[in-house]
C-alpha cells in the first residue's frame, strides 16, 4: 500500500498540537507515577476516550544525541525494550518519515503485542528539538497483533538550564491500545512503560 499524505501540512499540524500540549496549565495534570527521577502525569485526552500522558525527566547527554536515540533510526530498536521490530516504510525530506513497528506484550501479556504505523517528524524547538508522531490508517497488518493507534505524541528535548550537557526530556503520549482493556490496566501499563523508557534510554546513552 502506497503512503500518500501532505507532509508539510501533516508535520505543521502535528507540531502545533504538541506545542499546545506543552503549554497546558500545570493544574490540569494529575500525577500518576513517580520513579527513578521521572514523573508521569495524565489528563483526559481531547482526541479519544483515553488519557493524554505527560512524562518528564533529566537525561545525561546533549539534546541532538538524545533525540537521535528516540526518533526512528538505527539506535531506537537496539535499546527500547518495548519495541520488537521497526521498519521505515517511506522517507521524506524535512526530517519526516513513515515507520511501522511492533511492541511486546505487557503485564504478563494481559496487554498483547501491538503494531503501529506512524508518521514521524523532527524539527528544531527553542534551543533543542521536538520529535513527534501520529498514527496513519494503513490496511496491511501483521497476523497475531492488535493494531494500536497513536494520537498526536511527541518528545521535547532541550538543554537543562543548570547543565547544557544534560537534557530535559518531556514527552506527551496518547495511545489507543484498542482491544477490550480496562482503563486501570491501560493506565498502569502506560505509566510503567514510560518510566521504563527513560531507564532504557539512560542506560543506552551511558554505554
Amino acid at each position: 500500500m502506497e503512503v500518500q499524505l501532505d507532509v508539510t501540512s501533516t508535520s505543521t499540524k502535528l507540531q502545533n498540537t504538541l506545542i499546545k500540549y506543552h503549554c497546558t496549565n500545570e493544574d490540569e495534570w494529575y500525577v500518576t507515577k513517580r520513579a527513578n527521577d521521572v514523573t508521569v502525569w495524565r489528563k483526559p485526552s481531547e482526541e479519544f476516550s483515553g488519557s493524554l500522558y505527560k512524562i518528564e525527566g533529566i537525561v545525561k547527554n546533549v539534546t541532538n544525541t538524545v533525540v537521535d536515540y528516540i526518533r526512528p533510526g538505527p539506535y531506537r530498536l537496539k535499546w527500547d525494550s518495548l519495541m520488537t521490530t521497526m521498519d521505515i516504510i517511506k522517507d521524506f525530506d524535512q526530517g519526516c518519515c513513515v515507520m511501522r513497528y511492533t511492541t511486546a506484550g505487557q503485564l504478563f501479556n494481559i496487554v498483547s503485542p501491538r503494531e503501529f504505523v506512524d508518521f514521524s517528524s523532527t524539527t528544531q524547538y527553542e534551543d533543542g528539538l521536538l520529535t513527534c508522531g501520529v498514527s496513519l490508517e494503513y490496511e496491511n497488518m501483521r497476523p497475531n497483533y492488535v493494531r494500536g493507534f497513536n494520537h498526536p505524541c511527541g518528545w521535547f528535548c532541550v538543554p537543562h538550564k543548570d547543565n547544557p550537557n544534560h537534557s530535559l526530556l518531556t514527552g506527551y503520549i496518547q495511545t489507543d491500545l484498542r482491544g477490550l482493556l480496562p482503563l486501570k490496566t491501560v493506565d498502569f501499563a502506560m505509566a510503567g512503560s514510560l518510566v521504563n523508557f527513560y531507564s532504557d534510554l539512560r542506560k543506552a546513552l551511558a554505554t
